[in-house]
């Protein structure tokens, strides 16, 4: 499961450009994340350059 710290992020967009299901998007000046899309591959993760997304761990919600 994926979480985004909205203190942490800087809306710089890197998470949307490099998810492969396209799971995250700008929209405005926050960050959308569907859990519905994702499928828990963490490349947003790595990307971030400010570390504002973190992987945890258990089920996904479906």
């Amino acid at each position: 499961m994926i979480e985004i710290n909205r203190k942490l992020c800087i809306y710089c967009n890197t998470c949307t450009g490099v998810c492969p299901v396209m799971a995250n998007r700008l929209r405005e000046v926050v960050v959308e994340h569907d859990p519905e899309k994702c499928v828990d591959c963490g490349t947003c993760v790595k990307a971030c350059p400010v570390a504002a997304i973190t992987l945890r761990a258990g089920k996904k919600n479906l």
